[in-house]
C-alpha cells in the first residue's frame, strides 16, 4: 500500500460554506419504480493526473474484476454487466456528463473531495447513482445530493477516535494536538478534541501553524508538557515534525494522522520518527485480492482504493439485481439495504433476515433465498447511513524505525462520526 494516499482526497473548503448541511434520504429512502432498459451500466471517473496519476490504476483494475466476476455469476438479469469506456481528466463534470450521455446507471469515483460536487450536480440531475471509493471531505456528508451519493470511504473525521485510541494505548493521560490550517486539519483536530474528551483524556493544548511555519505551535505543544502529541496535517507534515522534533517532541510521543503518514527516510533527522504511530483508511489488501487484481492488470504496482472501487461496484450491482432493476433511481433506493445499513428506508430493497455476503454471487444466492444480503467485502463493513456514508472506518496502523520509515503494525476500525 503506497503511503501518502491522502494527498489525493483534498478537502474543498467550499464544501463547508456552499453545500446544504444536513440533507438524509431523498433517492436513498424513498419507493423507486422500475425505469430501467435491462442493461446495468457502470461508468467510472478517474480524476487523477500528475502526480498522482498511480491512482488510477488500481481503481480501473478492481472495476473491471468486479464486472468480471458479476457476469461470470450470470450478469443483470441474465444480460452482461457493462463497464462503459474511461477517460481520465480532473474535468469531473465533463466526465459526468459524457457517462450520462452513454447511458451509465451508476457512476464510480471520483478520488478527490473538491471535485466530487461538480460530478454529483451532474449526476443527481440526471437520476444516475454515484459511489465514490476515496472522497473523505466531511462536509460531503451534508451536501445536496437529493440522495443519489454514496462513499465506500470514512470521512476525515472518522479517524479521531483510533488517532485518541494509540495515544491512551501508550499510556498517555494527556494529549496536545498541533493541526495544518485549512478545513482539514481544523475539523480532525476537532474531532481529536471530542474524541479525548469522551475518552477520559485531557486536551492540553490545540494550536495550529501555516505549512513551513510550524516553530511556533511546536513550541506551545511542548510547553504544555503533554504525555502525547497528535499532528494533523497534509502538505506541511514533514516540516511540522522537524520543528516538533526540534522542540523535543519526537518518537514514541508523536503520533500522525493520515495526511501525515508517509516514507520519510533520510528526509528527517535520524531517528526523528523512532516508535511513531500513525494510520491510513481502509484495510490492507488480502494476498488473493492482489493476485486477482494484478491478473486483471499484471503492470499493477499499487493497491490504493482498489478494495473500495471493488465494493463500490459489487454493491451497486446487488442492489440492482435486489430491485430487479438497472435504473439510477433503484440502485440509490437499495444500496442501505444490501449494505447492512441500519436506517428505515421505503426503497426498493430487499426485506427478509439479513445475511453477511462477501461477492455478488453470494449475494445473489441470498436474494434467491428470500434473504436481504448484507455485503461486507474487501474494505470491511459498509452499513451506509442517510447520508450515503459508511456506518464504521477501518485503518491500518503504521509504526516508524529508527530510519524514519513505517511499516504496517496493526489494524484499527472505528465509527464514520469521529466520536
Amino acid at each position: 500500500m503506497r503511503l501518502g494516499r491522502a494527498a489525493a482526497v483534498a478537502t474543498a473548503a467550499a464544501l463547508t460554506t456552499t453545500a446544504c448541511l444536513g440533507p438524509t434520504g431523498g433517492a436513498r429512502v424513498e419507493q423507486a419504480d422500475a425505469s430501467g432498459d435491462g442493461t446495468l451500466r457502470i461508468g467510472l471517473i478517474l480524476d487523477n493526473t500528475g502526480p498522482q496519476n498511480f491512482l488510477n490504476a488500481p481503481q480501473l483494475a478492481a472495476a473491471k474484476l468486479a464486472v468480471k466476476e458479476i457476469n461470470a455469476a450470470g450478469g443483470h438479469k441474465g444480460k452482461p454487466v457493462e463497464l462503459l469506456p474511461t477517460t481520465i481528466s480532473g474535468d469531473t463534470a465533463a466526465q459526468a456528463k459524457a457517462l450520462a450521455a452513454a447511458k451509465a446507471d451508476v457512476v464510480i469515483g471520483p478520488t478527490d473531495s473538491s471535485r466530487a460536487p461538480a460530478a454529483i450536480d451532474v449526476l443527481a440531475n440526471a437520476r444516475i447513482a454515484m459511489i465514490s471509493p476515496a472522497n473523505s471531505a466531511s462536509g460531503l456528508s451534508g451536501y445536496e445530493s437529493k440522495g443519489y451519493y454514496f462513499r465506500t470511504s470514512a470521512a476525515d473525521i472518522a479517524q479521531a477516535p483510533v488517532l485518541v485510541k494509540l495515544a491512551k494505548d501508550s499510556g498517555a493521560a494527556t494529549i496536545a494536538v498541533v493541526y495544518e490550517e485549512g478545513s482539514y486539519g481544523k475539523d480532525v483536530s476537532n474531532a481529536v478534541a471530542a474524541a479525548a474528551k469522551q475518552s477520559g483524556l485531557g486536551t492540553v493544548a490545540v494550536t495550529a501553524f501555516a505549512p513551513g511555519h510550524a516553530q511556533q505551535a511546536a513550541a506551545a505543544a511542548k510547553a504544555a508538557a503533554p504525555d502525547a502529541v497528535v499532528l494533523v496535517a497534509r502538505a506541511g507534515a514533514q516540516g511540522a515534525i522537524a520543528e516538533l522534533n526540534n522542540a523535543g517532541v519526537a518518537g514514541k510521543k508523536l503520533i500522525l494522522s493520515d495526511g501525515a503518514v508517509n516514507q520519510y527516510g533520510s528526509g528527517l533527522g535520524s531517528s526523528a520518527l523512532d516508535g511513531t504511530r500513525g494510520i491510513l483508511p481502509g484495510t490492507f489488501a488480502s494476498a488473493h485480492f492482489q493476485g486477482e487484481l494484478v491478473s486483471v492488470d499484471p503492470q499493477l504496482q499499487d493497491m490504493t482504493f482498489a478494495a473500495e472501487t471493488y465494493d463500490a461496484v459489487n454493491l451497486a450491482a446487488v442492489a440492482a439485481a435486489a430491485a430487479q432493476d438497472d435504473a439510477g433511481a433503484s440502485i440509490a433506493a437499495g444500496l442501505i439495504a444490501v449494505s447492512g445499513g441500519k436506517v428505515q428506508t421505503s426503497g426498493s430493497g430487499p426485506t427478509g433476515d439479513a445475511a453477511v455476503c462477501k461477492n455478488y454471487q453470494e449475494c445473489l444466492d441470498l436474494l434467491r433465498a428470500g434473504k436481504r444480503p448484507d455485503y461486507d467485502g474487501e474494505s470491511g463493513r459498509i452499513g451506509f447511513d442517510a447520508h450515503g456514508d459508511v456506518s464504521s472506518a477501518n485503518y491500518v496502523v503504521y509504526t516508524y524505525g529508527a530510519d524514519n520509515m513505517s511499516t504496517m503494525s496493526g489494524s484499527e476500525t472505528a465509527g464514520s462520526s469521529g466520536s
